[in-house]
């Protein structure tokens, strides 16, 4: 199979791949996260990418749970990134990273074992920073229904006659 050029220069696979290239250039912002080493995407607008970086990195060791998914703990944290919050979560990462350091670390993301990142958030649990995430995590990661089929908990009773026509007896997701 031969290409052939067009008038000007380009074949019809060149001109392709360049209009893609730049499509993605206007769709990826400058506070767009991939991790490098997890299957999540996301763009920030208030917060820098490697603070919400560490901060998705903090929620997994806070409460780990190996059959979530990234994404679930993306969604839970997405709520700090806004005008309000960007400040105070930017100084937290910032004394989370000062504490990895004491420890030998460069930051908390690069403390690579997952037993050095709990040892440097037990340093600081009492904080009020560590209290404000854990506590959002609450909520943010426990309310989202693509969880819950993972923990067995089929969801509210209500709209299904209640527990008493509906599973009154059955305490096997607890």
């Amino acid at each position: 199979m031969t290409h052939t050029a067009s008038p000007r220069g380009l074949t019809r696979r060149q001109l392709l791949s360049s209009a893609t290239a730049a499509g993605a250039s206007f769709v990826i912002g400058a506070g767009f996260i991939a991790s490098p080493n997890a299957a999540w995407a996301m763009e920030t607008t208030h917060l820098d990418p490697q603070v919400f970086a560490t901060l998705v990195q903090m929620a997994r060791d806070i409460y780990p749970h190996d059959r979530i998914s990234d994404e679930n703990y993306v969604l839970a944290v997405k709520g700090y990134d806004n005008a309000d919050a960007a400040a105070g979560i930017t100084a937290g990462i910032a004394a989370l990273d000062a504490a990895a350091q004491g420890r030998g670390h460069g930051s908390y993301l690069g403390a690579g074992w997952e037993r050095d990142r709990v040892d440097i958030l037990r340093s600081m649990e009492d904080s009020a920073f560590f209290q404000q995430i854990r506590g959002g995590l609450v909520t943010g990661l426990y309310n989202q229904k693509a969880v819950w089929p993972i923990f067995g908990y089929e969801g509210e009773s209500y709209s299904k006659g209640g527990y008493i026509e509906r599973g009154f007896n059955d305490i096997n997701w607890l």
